[in-house]
């Protein structure tokens, strides 16, 4: 090793060759082509901000459009409304004061019951339950008064009869039963004593399709009472519907 250095290098040769290769040489041309393309990639990079900055602008143009637009949609909603319940507040008084309501009427009254099926040719009035009043002095016997003259076949002892009654107080008229109010007639056996001994003898031998009155005295119907049954004389109103 003679101590020399290469050219270009901070290390000593070894003999008379250098392993280091001597540093490139620049020259002028290469110098200006580098400084050109630093030239254009500046421009490049400059052509890319300006148009970057110029779509933001768009952007915040086109945004600040919509909003604009929204504001005035919203404000011509607002005066539609606005029209529109003024209209309704001038129209509401006219209407009320044109066509005023009629209260309502409460009614306590119970349901008429169904009117009951009648026999082919019955009086219409079989259909209607009737008013029955108090009597008039003392009950001494049975008393069967036809209210109605019915056209069917005669009711038999040992039939099974349907009937509609009303029945109250000989003395005072105070209703006590009726089949009117339970909304279905009643149908029972006649002349057998499956009911009281008024009725099995005032009712076998009527028509049917007949309205009979009954007065019935106290012996004849449930006598001083008890269980609580009616006491004293009693009058019913019995329509004949059918005898089988």
């Amino acid at each position: 090793m003679d101590g020399r250095k290469c050219v270009g290098h901070q290390v000593p040769c070894v003999g008379d060759g250098c392993p280091w290769p001597d540093p490139p040489h620049t020259s002028q041309q290469g110098v200006e082509d580098v400084s050109e393309q630093e030239t254009k990639a500046r421009r490049r990079l400059a052509e890319q901000l300006a148009a970057q900055k110029a779509a933001e602008a768009k952007r915040r143009r086109q945004a600040w459009a919509g909003a604009f637009a929204g504001i005035a949609v919203v404000a011509v909603l607002i005066t539609v409304f606005v029209m529109v319940g003024q209209r309704g507040g001038d129209d509401a008084p006219e209407q009320a004061a044109g066509t005023p309501s009629a209260p309502a009427e409460a009614t306590n009254e119970p349901a008429a019951p169904p009117a009951p099926q009648l026999p082919e040719g019955a009086d219409p009035a079989l259909g209607s339950k009737p008013t029955v009043t108090a009597g008039e002095g003392e009950l001494k016997k049975l008393t069967v008064t036809p209210l109605i003259e019915g056209t069917g076949p005669k009711v038999k002892a040992g039939q099974s009869i349907t009937t509609n009654y009303v029945g109250v107080f000989y003395k005072t008229g105070e209703e006590f039963d009726s089949s009117w109010e339970r909304g279905q007639p009643a149908t029972f056996p006649i002349g057998v004593g499956q009911v009281i001994p008024g009725w099995d003898k005032g009712l076998v031998g009527v028509n049917v399709g007949s309205r009979v009155q009954l007065d019935i005295p106290a012996e004849d119907a449930y006598g001083d009472g008890g269980g609580g049954r009616p006491a004293g004389p009693l009058r019913f109103v019995v329509d004949v519907l059918a005898a089988e």
